[in-house]
C-alpha cells in the first residue's frame, strides 16, 4: 500500500539500506522534576515511567548485558531487523554528569551489534559541551554511528506545561532543539494528544509551532492515565480530551495534513501495558475486547489519508510556520 506519511522506518531502509530496531536501556537515570525529599517535585503529572520499560530493561544490569537480552527479545518478535539501535529511554538520559554520558554512551557504542544511538530526555537537562560530546558520537572508533536526541515537548503551551508539573516552559524546548540542530544531531520530540485544558483546536494550532522548530521526527501518542501518576488521582477531569479509536484517527490524519512533508513521524498513538492502566475502560479494543496494538494505528492513519485523498503536508502553511 502506498504511504500517505513520511515514515520513520522508510527512512531508516532508505538510509540504511536495512531496518534497525531500537533497544530500550535503563542506564539508572533521575530526572530534575523528581525528588523524594520534595512532595511539590514529584514529577510530571502523567508519568509512570515503568509502565514503559520492557521487561529486560533495568540498571541494576549492565548496559551490555540489557542489549544481549534485548538483541534475544527483539529476534523472536521483529525477524527482519538488520540492526539495533541503543535507545536510553527511561528518564532524562542526560541528566548526569559529562564523564558520566561519556562512560555509559560509550559502553552501549562499543556493543557488536549496535549501528547508532538514540537519547531520550528533556530541554532542560543539556547544555552546549553535552551536546558537543553527543556530536561527536556520530564518528565512534572509525565508525560512523546514527545518533540521535528526543525531547518530552509534550505540549507546546505554557499553560499545559504548568498543568502538568513539567517543571519547564516552552522556551526552554526551542532553545534545545535549536542546539541540537545546529550540531546535526538528528532530533525528535514527543507530543501528548488530550492533556488537560487543551482543546481539539489548541492541538491542531500545535501542528504550526512544532513546523516552526528544526526537528527531523515527531512522535505522537494519546494521554493514557497511568497507575501511580497524580493524573490518576485527579481523574476524571473535565478539561482532559478522551478519543474513541476513530476521532483519534480522524484527530492524528487532520494533524499530518498540518505538518511539514519533510519531518518523519516515528509514532502515531503509545501503549502501556494493561496492568499499568488506572482506566482501562479507556483502551482501544476490538469488537471480540483484544486490545487494538500500538502498531496497528498506522495502517489505520494511512487508509484514512488515503480515503481523504490527502496525505501530510496537504495543508502545510510554510508562512505560519516561520511565524509561530
Amino acid at each position: 500500500m502506498a504511504m500517505y506519511y513520511n515514515s520513520y522506518s522508510s527512512f531508516f531502509r532508505t538510509t540504511f539500506g536495512s531496518r534497525l530496531q531500537k533497544i530500550s536501556i535503563d542506564a539508572g537515570f533521575g530526572c530534575p522534576n523528581r525528588d523524594p525529599s520534595d512532595r511539590s517535585m514529584g514529577g510530571c503529572s502523567f508519568c509512570n515511567n515503568a509502565a514503559f520499560n520492557p521487561s529486560y530493561c533495568s540498571p541494576a544490569k549492565k548496559i551490555s548485558q540489557q542489549i544481549d537480552e534485548g538483541v534475544e527479545f527483539h529476534e523472536r518478535r521483529y525477524r527482519n531487523a538488520d540492526g539495533y539501535l541503543a535507545y536510553f529511554q527511561a528518564y532524562s538520559n542526560t541528566f548526569a554528569p559529562l564523564p558520566t554520558l561519556e562512560r555509559l554512551y560509550s559502553e552501549a557504542l562499543q556493543h557488536p551489534e549496535i549501528k547508532g544511538i538514540i537519547i531520550g530526555t528533556r530541554p532542560d537537562c543539556v547544555d552546549e559541551d553535552k551536546l558537543d560530546f553527543i556530536a561527536s558520537l556520530k564518528e565512534f572508533n572509525g565508525q560512523h554511528r546514527f545518533v540521535a536526541v528526543e525531547y518530552g515537548i509534550e505540549s507546546c503551551y505554557d499553560s499545559t506545561l504548568i498543568r502538568i508539573n513539567r517543571g519547564h516552559d516552552f522556551a526552554a524546548t526551542r532553545h534545545a532543539v535549536e542546539m541540537t540542530a545546529q550540531r546535526g544531531i538528528h532530533c525528535g520530540g514527543h507530543l501528548i494528544i488530550g492533556l488537560p485544558g487543551e482543546s481539539r483546536s489548541m492541538i491542531l494550532d500545535e501542528a504550526g509551532i512544532v513546523n516552526s522548530l528544526p526537528l527531523n521526527s515527531i512522535k505522537l501518542h494519546q494521554l493514557q492515565i497511568l497507575k501511580g501518576s497524580a493524573l490518576e488521582h485527579e481523574w476524571p477531569l473535565d478539561d482532559c480530551l478522551a478519543f474513541p479509536l476513530d476521532e483519534y484517527i480522524s484527530l492524528v490524519c487532520d494533524i499530518l495534513e498540518r505538518l511539514r512533508p519533510d519531518l518523519l513521524i516515528e509514532r502515531m498513538a503509545g501503549e502501556v501495558p494493561p496492568r499499568f492502566q488506572a482506566h482501562p475502560e479507556l483502551s482501544w479494543r476490538r469488537p471480540d475486547g483484544r486490545l487494538i496494538r500500538n502498531e496497528e494505528i498506522a495502517p489505520l492513519v494511512n487508509a484514512e489519508l488515503q480515503r481523504r485523498g490527502s496525505r501530510q503536508g496537504a495543508k502545510y502553511n510554510a508562512t505560519a510556520a516561520n511565524n509561530p
